[in-house]
């Protein structure tokens, strides 16, 4: 919540700032990058509505939880980043292509574009540490870490924040040919080059929220680590199948077949089923635990990836 907080207020002043240093210049860049902060800032809203909504408590009609509406908000917020962001800056970007407009004293764009990377890059620097911290105890690489965590709001405030510092180093350089060489296509091929910017970071955010909603699985080290808590139980002899599935930012709906030690009564057994499960349940990333026992047939199941 907090580094949500952090770039809304960071993206507001900075999308007022580079609105008067469009105006003033009349740069199609800073109009690119002006669109850019203003999607940018509705977004903070999306992500932080996703975050309230999907922090709600489990009830009768929604056993798991809410924790998907995060995705579904988190969508709706990278829409809007390619329509309000990437849309508008390559469009406007061709327009401005034929137009021969003088460029007027391009300094106060200087100036507005040098306070936006400052405050972007505070804010991209708190979801870098943030990241950072979480990719490291998981043995991950922070952008292999951004492309895989169930947190919709997190790649969204990194993924942004980059592109944002991004997109003013291509205004700076669109503004500064304009100003070298009097040709305002470079200034025009800047503010397309944001757009084409926006729209990779959109499309990314999009696909991957898609593919929480449908059903992400959980998969090499994450997986091998919960199948090792469960071979670890006293109870639990082989476990034959386990799906693991994101029913929210890191909310784990776990479904698995075990075989249990000993040999009990089908009451005995159904007991101690239930035990483990509610075991299982005590981690505070698994939302609900269904076990059921495994025939003698099936073969059991072993680690994705080596132990280190």
């Amino acid at each position: 919540m907090f580094t949500v907080l952090v770039a809304f207020a960071a993206n507001v002043l900075i999308a007022v700032a580079k609105s008067v240093a469009a105006v003033m210049t009349g740069s199609a860049a800073m109009v690119a990058e002006a669109a850019h902060s203003w999607a940018d800032s509705g977004n903070e809203v999306f992500l932080l509505i996703a975050e309230r909504k999907a922090g709600r408590k489990p009830d009768d009609s929604h056993p798991l939880g809410y924790g998907r509406d995060a995705y579904v908000w988190s969508m709706f917020a990278a829409f809007g980043l390619f329509s309000a962001g990437a849309v508008v800056s390559i469009w406007h970007g061709i327009q401005s292509l034929s137009e021969e407009g003088d460029q007027t004293d391009p300094l106060v764009a200087y100036i507005v574009l040098a306070i936006a990377f400052v405050l972007e890059g505070t804010s991209f620097f708190q979801a870098t540490r943030q990241t950072r911290g979480q990719a490291a105890s998981l043995g991950l690489h922070p952008l292999r870490f951004i492309t895989r965590t169930s947190d919709p709001t997190l790649r969204a405030v990194f993924i942004e924040d980059g592109g944002a510092l991004i997109g003013i180093v291509i205004a700076v350089a669109g503004i500064g040919l304009h100003q070298v060489t009097g040709s305002a296509v470079y200034d025009a091929l800047g503010s397309i080059a944001v757009g084409i910017v926006l729209a990779v970071m959109a499309i990314f955010l999009i696909a991957r929220n898609r593919e929480f909603l449908v059903g992400q699985t959980l998969a090499g080290p994450q997986r091998d680590a919960v199948l090792r808590a469960l071979l670890d139980d006293d109870e639990v002899e082989r476990v034959t199948y386990l799906h693991l599935e994101f029913v929210g930012p890191g909310r784990i709906f776990l479904v698995a077949a075990v075989d249990l030690a000993g040999d009990r009564t089908e009451s005995e057994v159904a007991e101690r089923l239930r035990a483990v499960e509610a075991r299982v349940e005590q981690h505070d990333r698994i939302t609900e635990a269904v076990l059921t026992l495994a025939t003698r047939a099936e073969p059991s199941l072993t680690l994705e990836s080596p132990v280190s």
